[in-house]
């Protein structure tokens, strides 16, 4: 199985103390690498794990492993991004919801590894449910 990482599971998936840390941890486990990531969700996670020096180090090695992988260029979907933010207004959808929005539109064969609720709102495609892996 194929992922898009959004920014609750990495953090989860690096804090032991939080809630979802044994839920991240054994999908992590599950997945195919590498798993996909955009910039903004990386930039959360790292301001989320600012007191975890350790937990920012290991996802740089993750990234210089290749087991996870930018695999999204903000400039390429700036029109598309705006869509999603114009629709999404009153949600309100940050820009890293909505890069994985847009990269689920982009890389149908993956789920969106999430924490997130309102990824069972968002749409792709402006009408298709997203597939999601998220704690029940």
């Amino acid at each position: 199985m194929r992922a898009i990482v959004d920014t609750g599971p990495l953090v989860a998936f690096f804090d032991r103390s939080e809630r979802h840390h044994r839920w991240a941890a054994e999908r992590v486990e599950e997945l195919d690498a590498p798993l996909l990531v955009c910039e903004p969700v990386l930039t959360e996670t790292i301001y989320l794990l600012a007191r975890f020096s350790k937990g920012q180090d290991a996802l740089f090695g993750l990234l210089q492993n290749g087991a996870l992988v930018v695999a999204f260029r903000l400039e390429e979907h700036i029109a598309a991004l705006h869509r999603l933010l114009r629709k999404y207004r009153d949600t309100p959808m940050s820009l890293a919801d909505a890069c994985v929005v847009r990269m689920a539109e982009i890389h149908e064969n993956h789920s969106v590894l999430t924490l997130d609720s309102d990824f069972t709102v968002y749409r792709k495609h402006g009408r298709v449910p997203i597939t999601l892996m998220h704690p029940t």
